[in-house]
């Protein structure tokens, strides 16, 4: 899996690392050359019912659509990012599915039924976090939710942690269409400081959490707005990359769902 969207940080600025080295690009947006390849380096498929939270989001607009991913954190809640539902007028929710074209069922909902973060800027990638208000759901082996981080006074940073990422994005750099199985991954997470290497400070906050891509595995166009899950607890949703492509080994970056536990349970009333 890979990270893809392409966002231009248009901030002109004579100060030396105010620009970041690596401009950060949406998994929604990378544009990618054509080719036949289309298997994730060192990813893997996911076997059926293996990440029940993980649901797919087609997203429709008067400009076309786009495929994002998305986490069930109640029976009638989905969290994904905020560049995902930014510009959308509906989005139909994929449950269950592994096979991506086959879910158990779907449920299509207007933008009015999207709470996307008041607050979200897309030059520097802040705040990229969104609601989306589903119809009540039936969990089952196939569909059910994922844990939100419980609220303490501190966390954990998660550095040297593995945690795995999922979602049908594009399996390689080169690949012209999202995958059909789900995929699944293994990701390290990286300090804050290590990740300000490749990208700006007015991108890598403390609200952001950033994985090392080694052997050219990390998330790519298609993953946007899918889970990063600990331990069974959902801490990540995928934001940003390297413009350069997914397989270049650039980290590739999630907002941090700790740093936003006030606003889910004051907009959708979930917590841990």
């Amino acid at each position: 899996m890979k990270v893809f969207a392409v966002l231009i940080l248009a901030i002109a600025s004579a100060s030396a690392g105010i620009l970041p080295q690596v401009q950060p690009v949406h998994p929604k947006d990378r544009v990618v050359a054509p080719s036949i390849e289309g298997r994730i380096t060192n990813g893997r498929n996911a076997a059926e019912n293996q990440f029940p939270y993980q649901v797919g989001l087609s997203f429709s607009s008067s400009d076309g659509g786009w495929w994002c991913g998305g986490s069930i954190i109640a029976n009638n809640w989905v969290l994904t990012a905020a560049h995902c539902t930014s510009g959308a007028s509906s989005a139909t929710i994929y449950y269950g599915a592994t096979v991506r074209t086959s879910p158990k069922f779907t449920h299509t909902v207007a933008s009015k039924d999207f709470v996307q973060h008041a607050n979200y800027l897309s030059l520097t990638v802040r705040n990229d976090i969104s609601l989306i208000k589903t119809p009540a759901v039936t969990f089952s082996a196939a569909v059910n939710k994922i844990a939100l981080p419980a609220i303490a006074s501190s966390y954990s940073t998660y550095v040297g942690q593995t945690a795995v990422a999922s979602g049908w994005g594009l399996t390689s750099d080169t690949a012209t269409a999202v995958a059909k199985d789900l995929q699944y991954t293994d990701l390290t997470v990286i300090s804050n400081a290590e990740c300000l290497k490749s990208f700006s400070s007015l991108i890598v906050t403390s609200r952001v959490i950033c994985v090392a891509t080694p052997n050219s595995v990390s998330t790519c166009q298609g993953d946007s707005g899918g889970p990063l899950a600990l331990d069974g607890t959902l801490i990540g949703i995928t934001s940003f990359g390297s413009p350069d492509g997914c397989e270049v080994g650039a980290p590739a970056a999630f907002t941090r769902v700790t740093s936003y536990l006030d606003w889910i349970k004051t907009n959708s009333g979930v917590s841990a």
